[in-house]
């Protein structure tokens, strides 16, 4: 076993950024290394998917950890969660600003909600499973096919040609993971173009299907969202996590990342200023690089 002291930033906890699974990976990592054990990344990713599934009760699956245990500096890591392959995207010259690489052009913002509620009190991130169960379920009948009630068995082609049998509800959440699909791979394809204005229109289309389609969010997230839309120099923003509770993330422009940041925090604290009075005014919008993957230092 092992003796662990665990540090984040103060402010952070419980924001929608995949900080369940990143605790998970490092209790993974230091047991691995305590014990002289050679993990793959793929194991791992299943070994902190049965941590969140089955101890803490959540259904959600593997691109969290995946994220922490694949990506790389400067690269945009592209996973399929149904097969689990995935393939890092590495940055050409950028097309915008006359940049020299993509990860110059840009940096990260976080924004901060103030709401704090986990996801495992919260019934509507697993009833949005189950609802999607329940489309590719009817799909799926529809269509003659015989396999899993996941939407990922679901044939494109058979979602357009039977998704008039969907009750509005299961409509709206087939859409959205249909759609989203079709987003990753034009993402993608801005990505490896150097075109961060089309990348961020993307990051934008997502956190819309996700409000009209999916149903995520609530009203502070949701004007959060949308004043990061308006901040200066941002290419695009969304929801970080399920979107019931933490943060919103957006893309910016480098040379206009410290502007954005305060027109965000000052509009979001005449919205919900109870709210913004409850976050550090110095985590309230935080202004990130990418990060390498997870690693025992």
């Amino acid at each position: 076993g092992i003796t662990g002291f665990i540090y984040g930033s103060e402010g952070l906890d419980s924001s929608g950024l995949s900080s369940s699974a990143a605790v998970g990976v490092a209790y993974l990592l230091a047991l691995e290394s305590a014990n002289n054990l050679t993990i793959s990344p793929e194991e791992n990713i299943e070994y902190d998917r049965l941590i969140e599934n089955d101890y803490l009760g959540l259904k959600n699956g593997i691109l969290d950890q995946s994220a922490i245990l694949l990506s790389s500096y400067g690269c945009l890591t592209f996973m399929n969660c149904k097969s689990k392959e995935h393939k890092l995207i590495h940055p050409p010259k950028l097309l915008d600003n006359h940049k020299t690489q993509t990860n110059n052009g840009y940096k990260i913002l976080l924004a901060l909600s103030g709401l704090k509620q986990a996801l495992t009190n919260n019934p509507g991130y697993n009833h949005r499973v189950i609802e999607c169960q329940e489309a590719a379920r009817v799909l799926l009948r529809a269509s003659g096919k015989v396999a899993e009630p996941l939407l990922s068995n679901v044939e494109p082609e058979a979602y357009e040609a039977y998704k008039f049998k969907l009750e509005p509800n299961l409509a709206k959440r087939a859409e959205h993971y249909f759609s989203e699909n079709m987003r990753v791979i034009k993402g993608v394809e801005a990505w490896a173009s150097g075109s961060l204005k089309d990348f961020g229109k993307l990051i934008s289309l997502s956190g819309f299907s996700s409000i009209q389609n999916y149903e995520c969010g609530c009203e502070p997230l949701i004007q959060l969202h949308e004043i990061l839309l308006r901040a200066p120099g941002v290419y695009g923003a969304r929801f970080s996590g399920a979107g019931f509770r933490g943060c919103c993330i957006a893309f910016v422009d480098a040379d206009c990342a410290l502007e954005a940041a305060s027109f965000v925090k000052n509009e979001y604290h005449k919205l919900q200023p109870k709210l913004a009075s409850q976050i550090n005014p110095e985590t309230a919008v935080l202004i990130c690089e990418a990060g390498d993957c997870a690693r025992v230092i």
